[in-house]
């Protein structure tokens, strides 16, 4: 299928297995969200209902994130998951860690420049929050790669980002059917990605592109049915609605029942039942409210042609009565009380994994020891840790490409590379130096509980290294500095037992 194929981009020359085509596998697992059609064409169209929401496509799904993304309340939240996974240190975001790599130091230097090459074909120092921010709300990720198809050496002249409503993968699989026991056996995979300026339909119409040539970064998270990627705020569509109601029908209750309403008794004496409604209609269009709520703007307005929110009670009263009369209506009671707001409101902040004490403004920021940090706090720092891992790939697929390219590497080794390497984040600089300065003194503090046995029951040199954390630079350097302490026996030949004197 793929040969006959002439699609747009680049292609790395991999090696041709030689099959039999007989069936090889079952269906593969469609962890990347793509469209799986038949080789004759047709897409299996992919349907899903989120919360009495109707999403046919990526498209609708992305544009309700965005639509959800704009709330006080998730954007708050955002702000918060964005703030703590993306900080500049020095002018420095994210670095290349090689340390577990096993290659020369040459090779490594190599590696070290084209990583710098992709910081800066994205201009990751200037955008990094807005496409991380992106990529947090829309789920995903699409780059286009753009190379010099005569000079390939050159390796990667443009990241290009797409928008992702006008991009997906496309997967076509041909299948055949067990003949024993009837079972869809997948022969051939082929995989492209089709781009349309338009609206997505399920046409195959469009411009097709080599999978190389895009670098797609996703959530990793799948619907139920682990067919369809969705974005990180795919649990908070349920409790925004909910949310959203709940603050809509207290604005309307809040103006409906606050104020005393009125009941008015209107003496119309033996008047004919036209003549006393008409008298009746008269008097109350004379001194009745005209104030309504308008829920889309939340203001209120004079509009006749909507009922009243705050209508006063008109009754007629006939001859025999006690005449006209005017009664008042207590408004409600316990209007303070917003509990169930507040519940839907960490129902939200839960379901983005944002700690609940980060909800309430007036709550103090603490950095104090260690013991004083929260588990959610520990567990929101683990979420952020992993996504920022999963918004490496976007180095990662870059570097790959990069490396191939320029020939320093080829496709066939960078499955070992990729295990030994990895993509660091800076951290806050302030929180972290109080992290270390606790550190620090709690090593000082059990240093001086153990001062009278040094020597005794441990060696200075066992006390260095398990205890203060030193390295053999630091223990050198404090032997040069301090003559008149020189190093343990034990630091010569370090294969020797630091056991008790």
């Amino acid at each position: 299928m793929a040969e006959s194929r002439s699609l747009f981009g680049f292609e790395f020359k991999r090696k041709q297995i030689e099959t039999n085509k007989k069936p090889v596998s079952f269906t593969p697992d469609n962890e990347d969200g793509a469209y799986e059609i038949s080789p004759t064409g047709g897409y299996f169209g992919q349907y899903m209902d989120l919360n009495g929401d109707q999403y046919k496509n990526d498209k609708d799904l992305i544009m309700k994130y965005r639509s959800v993304a704009t709330y006080p309340e998730v954007d708050m939240a955002i702000e918060d998951i964005c703030n703590e996974a993306i900080t500049d240190e020095n002018g420095v975001i994210a670095k290349l860690n090689l340390d577990n790599l096993d290659q020369a130091d040459k090779v490594k230097d190599l590696i070290q420049d084209e990583f710098q090459r992709i910081l800066n074909l994205t201009n990751f120092s200037a955008t990094a929050y807005d496409t991380f921010r992106r990529w947090y709300i829309d789920g995903r990720l699409f780059f286009h790669v753009i190379i010099n198809p005569n000079k390939t050496e050159a390796g990667i002249l443009e990241l290009r980002q797409i928008d992702p409503t006008k991009i997906r993968k496309i997967k076509e699989t041909e299948k055949v059917k067990d003949p024993k026991t009837g079972a869809d056996l997948v022969r051939e995979v082929a995989e492209y990605y089709l781009y349309q300026d338009d609206a997505m339909t399920n046409s195959g119409e469009g411009l097709k592109i080599n999978t190389d040539a895009i670098i797609q970064v996703n959530s990793g998270m799948l619907n139920e049915e682990r067919n369809k990627v969705v974005g990180y705020l795919n649990k908070a569509l349920k409790p925004i609605n909910q949310l959203s109601m709940m603050e809509d029908s207290l604005v309307i209750y809040r103006i409906s029942r606050a104020p005393e309403r009125r009941i008015f008794y209107i003496d119309v004496g033996n008047l004919p039942k036209g003549k006393a409604e008409e008298y009746l209609n008269n008097t109350m269009n004379r001194y009745r409210n005209k104030i309504v709520y308008d829920p889309t703007t939340g203001n209120l307005k004079d509009e006749k042609i909507h009922r009243n929110i705050m209508e006063d009670f008109w009754l007629p009263r006939r001859e025999g009565g006690r005449g006209t009369e005017i009664d008042t209506l207590p408004g409600g009671a316990n209007l303070g009380e917003i509990e169930d707001i507040q519940y839907f409101q960490q129902k939200l902040y839960r379901s983005l994994n944002i700690p609940m004490s980060r909800l309430t403004e007036a709550d103090a920021f603490s950095v104090g020891r260690s013991s004083e940090i929260t588990r959610d706090e520990l567990k929101f720092q683990k979420f952020i840790d992993r996504i920022r891992n999963k918004f490496s790939t976007l180095f990662y697929e870059a570097l790959k490409r990069q490396l191939i390219l320029k020939k320093i590497i080829v496709p066939s080794d960078w499955v070992n590379i990729r295990e030994q390497i990895a993509v660091e984040y800076s951290r806050d600089n302030y929180y972290a130096e109080l992290k270390d300065a606790e550190i620090l003194r709690e090593r000082i503090e059990m240093l001086q509980m153990m001062d009278e046995y040094i020597g005794s029951f441990w060696s200075k040199d066992w006390v260095r290294r398990n205890i203060l954390k030193l390295d053999d630079e630091m223990i050198k350097q404090i032997a040069k500095d301090n003559k008149d302490d020189p190093v343990d026996d034990d630091f010569i030949n370090p294969d020797l037992s630091n056991s008790a004197i």
